[in-house]
């Protein structure tokens, strides 16, 4: 599993397309995934999108109720694995995406002797 601190732009950017493209298919092909007979097909695509999420940016909390709520009918049409995957990368650290500016005064640079 990925710890939140290793994550990059790019990790997280596909979580973000994976999330969306999950909601944008259950959403827009809606018919198809109500209740009845492919249902099992939604349910499938639930567990393979929170699979695959986990292995891009790790485990977080806000995953639990996005599982549970597309178990719910009608609760399904709120995009929740968008909702769960901004608020599980949001304020993480991004590898590279940070640098550290360190002042040295003058006085304290080393003075070369001749």
């Amino acid at each position: 599993m990925t710890t939140l601190t290793t994550l990059s732009p790019t990790r997280i950017r596909i979580a973000r397309y994976v999330a969306f493209s999950a909601d944008l298919l259950q959403i827009g092909l809606f018919p198809l995934f109500g209740e009845g007979f492919f249902s099992p097909l939604a349910d499938v695509l639930d567990v393979v999108v929170c699979v695959v999420l986990t292995r891009l940016i790790g485990w977080h909390y806000s995953f639990v109720p996005s599982f549970l709520a597309e178990i719910v009918p009608l609760v399904d049409l709120v995009p929740t694995w968008t909702i769960a995957v901004l608020l599980a990368t949001r304020q993480k650290r991004v590898v590279g995406s940070s640098t550290t500016q360190v002042y040295v005064h003058p006085s304290a640079q080393p003075q070369l002797k001749n």
